[in-house]
């Protein structure tokens, strides 16, 4: 059960990267977000429900890692940045500019962490880890959708 922990918390392995291992889950949200799009686009219920299920999971299993690296939102812990990615690009176009614009503000977001996120990355347990890069994913992603409406 350890080995799947971390593969999970770890996207795959990306959080060993040893430059910028959050980036690395960062464009590995970027691929699954790209693939979920359908489903977004097809029945947002139905996005919005698995999301809230995978993500109470994700939590769960950022706890257990955390545990065992005995270390709070260690570097290596990235599935947070995937969740946070997704939440970026969701509702959104799919386009190469949108895609490079929800990467580029959710990272500016996640490295910032405006409040609430400041609040949520000094939590303990994994919904520390996991809602310090959800709000900045939805920050990202509020500020994509307000400038598809303004242009």
């Amino acid at each position: 059960m350890r080995k799947l922990v971390t593969f999970l918390a770890t996207g795959a392995y990306l959080g060993y990267v040893p430059l910028l291992p959050g980036t690395a889950g960062s464009v590995l949200g970027l691929v699954l977000g790209m693939l979920l799009a359908p489903l977004w686009l097809r029945s947002p219920a139905a996005f919005l429900m698995l999301f809230g299920v995978l993500f109470i999971g994700a939590c769960l299993i950022a706890g257990s890692a955390e545990r065992h690296c005995g270390e709070h939102d260690a570097s290596m812990i990235v599935i947070d940045e995937v969740f946070g990615m997704v939440a970026a690009m969701c509702f959104n176009p799919t386009s190469w500019g949108a895609l490079l614009a929800a990467f580029a503000l959710f990272r500016v977001f996640d490295i910032v962490k405006p409040w609430p996120a400041s609040y949520f990355d000094r939590m303990s347990g994994g919904a520390g880890v996991m809602l310090d890069d959800l709000a900045a994913g939805i920050y990202a992603n509020l500020v994509l959708q307000i400038f598809r409406r303004l242009i």
